[in-house]
Protein backbone atom coordinates (compact mmCIF):
# COMPACT_ATOMS: atom_id res chain seq x y z
CA UNK A 1 0.00 0.00 0.00
CA UNK A 2 2.69 2.45 0.84
CA UNK A 3 4.67 1.39 -2.57
CA UNK A 4 1.17 2.43 -4.53
CA UNK A 5 1.16 5.61 -2.07
CA UNK A 6 4.68 6.47 -3.33
CA UNK A 7 3.79 5.93 -6.69
CA UNK A 8 1.02 8.16 -7.02
CA UNK A 9 2.62 10.61 -5.00
CA UNK A 10 5.58 11.09 -7.46
CA UNK A 11 3.40 10.87 -10.83
CA UNK A 12 1.22 14.02 -9.02
CA UNK A 13 4.17 15.41 -8.81
CA UNK A 14 5.36 14.95 -12.56
CA UNK A 15 2.21 16.27 -13.44
CA UNK A 16 1.91 19.46 -11.13
CA UNK A 17 5.34 20.03 -12.40
CA UNK A 18 4.37 19.69 -16.30
CA UNK A 19 1.48 21.88 -15.82
CA UNK A 20 3.62 24.89 -13.94
CA UNK A 21 5.48 24.68 -16.11
CA UNK A 22 3.10 24.54 -19.49
CA UNK A 23 2.03 28.35 -19.70
CA UNK A 24 5.54 29.56 -19.39
CA UNK A 25 6.35 27.44 -22.87
CA UNK A 26 7.05 28.96 -26.39
CA UNK A 27 5.31 25.49 -27.72
CA UNK A 28 1.95 25.19 -29.23
CA UNK A 29 -0.47 23.39 -27.03
CA UNK A 30 -0.83 20.32 -29.19
CA UNK A 31 3.19 19.93 -29.14
CA UNK A 32 2.91 20.30 -25.51
CA UNK A 33 0.18 17.32 -25.05
CA UNK A 34 2.44 15.38 -27.87
CA UNK A 35 5.44 15.33 -25.61
CA UNK A 36 3.18 14.18 -23.03
CA UNK A 37 1.15 11.50 -24.90
CA UNK A 38 4.44 10.36 -26.67
CA UNK A 39 7.15 10.36 -24.36
CA UNK A 40 6.38 10.99 -20.78
CA UNK A 41 4.24 7.76 -20.82
CA UNK A 42 7.18 5.83 -21.36
CA UNK A 43 9.35 6.69 -18.29
CA UNK A 44 8.30 6.62 -14.64
CA UNK A 45 7.93 9.37 -12.61
CA UNK A 46 10.18 8.73 -10.20
CA UNK A 47 12.94 8.50 -12.95
CA UNK A 48 11.68 11.71 -14.73
CA UNK A 49 12.48 13.45 -12.05
CA UNK A 50 15.64 11.90 -11.22
CA UNK A 51 16.96 12.98 -14.12
CA UNK A 52 15.07 16.50 -14.32
CA UNK A 53 17.38 16.14 -10.62
CA UNK A 54 20.27 15.81 -12.94
CA UNK A 55 20.29 17.73 -16.02
CA UNK A 56 19.08 21.12 -14.18
CA UNK A 57 20.36 20.54 -10.77
CA UNK A 58 23.15 18.79 -8.81
CA UNK A 59 20.84 15.33 -8.39
CA UNK A 60 22.99 12.07 -8.99
CA UNK A 61 21.72 9.66 -11.44
CA UNK A 62 19.79 6.83 -10.67
CA UNK A 63 21.92 4.22 -12.91
CA UNK A 64 18.42 2.07 -13.08
CA UNK A 65 16.95 4.89 -14.28
CA UNK A 66 19.18 4.62 -17.25
CA UNK A 67 17.26 1.77 -18.58
CA UNK A 68 14.15 3.97 -18.71
CA UNK A 69 15.83 6.55 -20.30
CA UNK A 70 17.02 4.71 -23.23
CA UNK A 71 13.67 3.05 -23.57
CA UNK A 72 12.58 6.22 -23.90
CA UNK A 73 14.53 7.43 -27.01
CA UNK A 74 17.09 9.90 -27.42
CA UNK A 75 14.52 12.17 -29.49
CA UNK A 76 11.85 12.09 -26.26
CA UNK A 77 14.61 12.93 -24.21
CA UNK A 78 16.38 16.00 -26.26
CA UNK A 79 12.46 17.38 -26.55
CA UNK A 80 11.50 16.79 -23.02
CA UNK A 81 14.74 18.51 -21.76
CA UNK A 82 14.76 21.30 -24.15
CA UNK A 83 10.74 21.68 -23.70
CA UNK A 84 11.69 22.61 -20.08
CA UNK A 85 15.32 24.63 -21.07
CA UNK A 86 13.10 26.70 -22.86
CA UNK A 87 11.28 28.60 -20.21
CA UNK A 88 12.03 31.85 -19.46
CA UNK A 89 13.49 31.76 -16.23
CA UNK A 90 16.14 29.32 -17.42
CA UNK A 91 17.12 31.49 -20.61
CA UNK A 92 20.76 32.18 -21.07
CA UNK A 93 21.80 28.75 -19.46
CA UNK A 94 19.73 26.57 -22.16
CA UNK A 95 24.04 25.61 -23.83
CA UNK A 96 25.04 24.30 -20.03
CA UNK A 97 21.45 22.29 -19.77
CA UNK A 98 21.57 20.91 -23.34
CA UNK A 99 25.38 19.67 -22.63
CA UNK A 100 24.49 17.68 -19.23
CA UNK A 101 20.92 16.56 -21.68
CA UNK A 102 23.84 15.17 -24.02
CA UNK A 103 26.11 13.92 -21.46
CA UNK A 104 23.12 12.12 -19.22
CA UNK A 105 22.34 10.15 -22.35
CA UNK A 106 25.86 9.21 -23.38
CA UNK A 107 26.30 7.80 -19.63
CA UNK A 108 22.99 5.74 -19.88
CA UNK A 109 23.45 4.34 -23.50
CA UNK A 110 27.48 3.07 -22.32
CA UNK A 111 25.20 1.75 -19.27
CA UNK A 112 22.83 -0.15 -21.07
CA UNK A 113 24.96 -1.77 -23.57
CA UNK A 114 26.81 -3.20 -20.40
CA UNK A 115 23.55 -4.66 -19.10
Amino acid sequence: MANLSSHVTALFIVVALVCAFVPAFSVEEAEAKTLWDTCLVKITPKCALNIIAVVFGNGTLIESCCHDLVQEGKVCHDNLIKYIADRPSLVGRETQYLKKRDDVWSHCVSISKTT
